[in-house]
């Protein structure tokens, strides 16, 4: 069985929806304190946004790469349920790979168990949501 392309555009998008919510609406206000960002001009601000553009795209990439890495190994391991095969992706790669990036990456002590929280929720919520819309499209 091969993966479907449709799935993974529509799984990516659904991502990039859950963790624009995920980092705005519910945790932006912490995430702009852990960063700085409350502390600059609104000009300052303003002008760190449209720096994002470019990053934005690179987040694209990795999260198409995400949504087809997920995508294949559903349907090669279609024996393990798609939510256990995302829960031990989740935990078996991205929350070690994320904690090292906090502990190790210079954030502040006062905010490594919260970015982490953050960071980890954020990545499950998101997995989860492409795994659903993976398992609901592919063939």
């Amino acid at each position: 069985m091969s993966v479907d392309l449709f799935a993974v555009i529509l799984a990516t998008i659904a991502q990039f929806i859950v963790g624009a919510i995920w980092y705005m609406p519910l945790f932006g206000k912490m995430w702009g304190e852990m960063f700085g960002f409350n502390k600059l001009s609104k000009k300052e601000q303003a002008e760190q946004r449209k720096a994002m553009g470019p990053w934005m795209g690179l987040q694209l990439l990795v999260t198409i790469l995400i949504s087809y890495v997920l995508a294949w190994t559903i349907v090669n391991i279609p024996t393990v349920s798609v939510y256990k095969l995302a829960l031990i992706i989740w935990i078996g790669f991205f929350v070690p790979t994320q904690v090292s990036a906090v502990v190790f990456g210079g954030t502040e002590p006062k905010w490594i168990q919260r970015k982490i929280l953050i960071m980890a929720g954020g990545s499950l919520a998101t997995l989860l949501v492409g795994t659903f819309v993976i398992q609901l499209v592919q063939k």
